[in-house]
């Protein structure tokens, strides 16, 4: 078994840096029980979608998927209360990010 790094996040935690596009993270003030029950109820509604599985049955996963997602703050309103925009799905290159992401990938001084 192989251990993935974690995803590099923004350093105000509200984003997942996944090949160079900002993906929204989940709520850090769920309790650890709820985060775990959503991501559970994700993970089933993810498998019911492999496979060949039947139109309503594919459907209903799909409303599953999205309704776990945005319990934990993944998708809809943003889970910050400070009126910043959510840059979700957009390259880190195109959003405030870009100066921090450059400098992640910067040769250190000197070298």
């Amino acid at each position: 078994m192989t251990h993935e790094a974690a995803p590099l996040r923004t350093p105000d935690g509200r984003y997942l840096v996944v090949r160079g596009r900002l993906w929204r993270a989940s709520n850090p003030a769920l309790a650890p029980e709820e985060r775990a029950a959503l991501v559970a109820q994700l993970m089933d509604a993810r498998r019911a979608l492999r496979g060949s599985a039947p139109p309503e049955t594919r459907a209903a996963a799909r409303r599953q998927v999205d309704a776990a997602k945005r319990a934990l703050g993944e998708r809809g309103p943003v889970w910050w209360d400070d009126g910043a925009p959510d840059f979700n799905r957009r390259l880190v290159r195109n959003t405030p990010y870009a100066d921090w992401h450059a400098a992640l990938a910067a040769p250190p001084d000197g070298a």
